[in-house]
């Protein structure tokens, strides 16, 4: 999925007529990261290579004022910083927002250190990180991790 989302925002950095829309098929708008792919490069630098240059946090920041972003489900790990980036986030209001990684072992790395901060603060983003509470509609949004509430079918 990051290689497709790369691509996709690839296309949009290169013609800034382009409007994004980011949504998610199925029951939720995304999982986070794809568990399979991690250790899976042949060593250490390639896997940096791959994260510095394979990065849809870094694109999305860059089409932020002409991307919005409709969640809906369970939005997990970097299927909350990713969508943090864009200038218009809008959810459902079933939709759940939870940052796992810490209890894994990790940190959010999909660019959740730096998007959702820049939207809710340091505080609360710690407060997320550390805990693994899962968050809904309406806490994010009066958070300000969401921009508006809308039913999405």
């Amino acid at each position: 999925m990051r290689a497709a989302l790369v691509e996709a925002f690839a296309i949009a950095l290169a013609d800034p007529t382009l409007e994004v829309l980011l949504t998610g098929e199925g029951p939720c708008f995304s999982n986070g990261g794809d568990l399979r792919e991690f250790g899976t490069t042949p060593d250490v630098s390639t896997a940096w290579a791959v994260r510095l240059t394979q990065h849809p946090g870094w694109q999305l920041a860059q089409l932020a004022d002409r991307t919005t972003v409709h969640m809906h489900g369970n939005c997990i790990g970097a299927g909350v910083e990713i969508p943090a980036f864009a200038s218009r986030v809008i959810a459902d209001p079933e939709t759940t927002f939870l940052l796992p990684e810490l209890a894994m072992g990790l940190i959010p790395g999909a660019g959740g250190c730096v998007s959702i901060p820049r939207r809710i603060g340091r505080w609360r983003t710690l407060w997320l990180v550390l805990t693994g509470t899962r968050l809904s509609s309406h806490e994010a949004l009066s958070w300000g991790l969401i921009d508006d509430i809308v039913p999405i079918n």
